[in-house]
C-alpha cells in the first residue's frame, strides 16, 4: 500500500502557481526524498498533506482514504522553522507537547523518558528551554515530532544546525523509525542524505515535478557510461589504446598507479575497453562511475529551466 499519494495538486496565489498539477506516491514504510530549489513548492505541498492550508484542485489519499482531519494525529511534522517556549522547562514543555499529539500523562512521561536516554539528555529536563545549544534544542523538537509514534513522519531539513555526530544519531533514528513501520518524507537540500537513506525521490522545480521514481532507477537513467579504471602503466600508452570509440575523460597519477575516467563510445561496452587496453596496460581495477544525486539535482534543473526559457 502507498501510505501517500498526492494527485495532480493545484495551487495558486494569486495569480502564481506554487504548485502547478503536482502528483506524487509515497511507497509505506520508505524514506521519500522531496527535494528542489529554494521556492519549488515544498512547503507549500507540505502545508497541504499537513492540512495547513488546502489544494485549488487535486487530491491528497493517506493510506488509501481521502486525506481528512481526522489523520492529522497520525502525522508528525518537523518543520524548517523551529519553534519552542523559551521560558518553560524542557520536561514540562515536551510533556505537555505530548499530551497534544493525544498520549496520556502517564504514557508520555514514560516515552520520554525512553527518548531522553536514548538521546543522553535526561539531565536536561528540568533546564528552561532558553539554555539549550541549538542543537540540543532540535533534540528536542525531534523528539516531540515523533514521540505519539505516527504512521508518517515528515522531515523539513532536520540536519540543519547539526554537527557530525549528532547528524548521525538522527540518520541512525530515521532508519530505525522507518524498520518500525514508519514513512518518513524527508525535503533537504542536504544530497549526500539523500544518497544515504531515500529510496524514492521527487524533483519539484517551479511548481512542477520534473522528475520522480526509485533513487537506483534515477540514477541508472542519468549514468554517462563512464568508467573508472585504475591501471599500471603510462597515460600515453593507455590514450593509444583507446582508439575512436572510447574518450578519455580525466587521468591522473596516484602513488604507484595511474587512474583514468574514460567514456564508452555509442554500441561499445565494457568488455571491449577491456580488450583494447589490456595488451597495453596492466589493470588493477574498474568499475562504473555513477551520477551523484548532487550532480542529478543540478542537471535535472538546469535542463528543465533551460527548456522552459
Amino acid at each position: 500500500m502507498n501510505a501517500l499519494e498526492a494527485k495532480n495538486i493545484i495551487k495558486n496565489y494569486s495569480g502564481h502557481y506554487a504548485l502547478k498539477d503536482v502528483s506524487i506516491t509515497v511507497p509505506e514504510q520508505t524514506v521519500f526524498g522531496l527535494l528542489g530549489p529554494n521556492g519549488a513548492g515544498k512547503t507549500t505541498l507540505i502545508r497541504i498533506i499537513n492540512q495547513i492550508t488546502g489544494p485549488d484542485s487535486g487530491e491528497v489519499q493517506f493510506f488509501g482514504q481521502k486525506l481528512s482531519p481526522e489523520h492529522t494525529s497520525a502525522i508528525g511534522y518537523l518543520p524548517e522553522e523551529r519553534g519552542l517556549y523559551k521560558k518553560m522547562k524542557v520536561g514540562e514543555q515536551c510533556l505537555y507537547l505530548a499530551q497534544l499529539k493525544g498520549l496520556s500523562y502517564n504514557d508520555a512521561r514514560k516515552r520520554l523518558h525512553e527518548w531522553f536516554k536514548r538521546f543522553d539528555i535526561l539531565g536536561w529536563w528540568d533546564k528552561k528551554v532558553e539554555e539549550l545549544s541549538k542543537g540540543m534544542a532540535q533534540k528536542i523538537q525531534f523528539i516531540t515530532t515523533v514521540i505519539h509514534e505516527p504512521k508518517l513522519l515528515i522531515l523539513d531539513e532536520p540536519f540543519s544546525g547539526f554537527d557530525p555526530i549528532n547528524a548521525e544519531l538522527i540518520r541512525s533514528e530515521m532508519l530505525r523509525l522507518k524498520e518500525s513501520g514508519t514513512t518518513i518524507i524527508l525535503s533537504t537540500h542536504d544530497m549526500g542524505s539523500v544518497e544515504e537513506l531515500c529510496d524514492n525521490i521527487a524533483l519539484v522545480n517551479r511548481a512542477e515535478v520534473i522528475l520522480s521514481g526509485a533513487v537506483k532507477e534515477i540514477k541508472n537513467q542519468f549514468r554517462t557510461r563512464t568508467y573508472e579504471l585504475q591501471y599500471k602503466g603510462t597515460a600515453l600508452d593507455l590514450t593509444i589504446s583507446l582508439g575512436a570509440f572510447f574518450e578519455l575523460v580525466d587521468s591522473t597519477k596516484e602513488d604507484d598507479h595511474m587512474i583514468a575516467q574514460i567514456k564508452l563510445g555509442e554500441d561499445k561496452n565494457l568488455n571491449q575497453l577491456l580488450s583494447n587496453v589490456l595488451g597495453s596496460v596492466e589493470i588493477i581495477s574498474v568499475h562504473e562511475v555513477l551520477p551523484s544525486m548532487n550532480d542529478i539535482f543540478i542537471e535535472a534543473v538546469n535542463n528543465f529551466n533551460n527548456a522552459q526559457s
